[in-house]
């Protein structure tokens, strides 16, 4: 775990310099103590859900690249959805496309 909590922190840190913000300015928009902050990034500490949340949309990062290091994009999402589809879920899908295709060809 404290691995993870490590490079949570280097992400969290890198980020935060590409926006030129201090850890007093994150720990104030946040409402933590810049103690707290500080141990984040040094990996010694975490966040609570709600200001993972947060400090994601202050960094305009996604959750999946803040906690894990992984940016999955629209595309992948899309694809994964599509794989997980029942068959007759792929069937209706499928008329659906045809529909709107056989209407944007009028």
């Amino acid at each position: 775990m404290n691995n993870y909590k490590k490079e949570m922190g280097k992400r969290l840190k890198n980020e935060r310099r590409k926006y030129h913000l201090t850890q007093e300015n994150i720990a104030e928009m946040l409402d933590i103590s810049v103690k707290h902050y500080s141990e984040v990034e040094r990996g010694i500490t975490g966040l609570s859900v709600e200001n993972i949340i947060k400090i994601s949309n202050i960094l305009n990062l996604t959750t999946d690249y803040l906690l894990k290091g992984v940016t999955i994009t629209d595309k992948d999402s899309f694809l994964n959805f599509l794989s997980n589809l029942s068959n007759e879920d792929s069937t209706e899908l499928l008329n659906i496309i045809k529909l709107i295709q056989k209407y944007k060809n009028k």
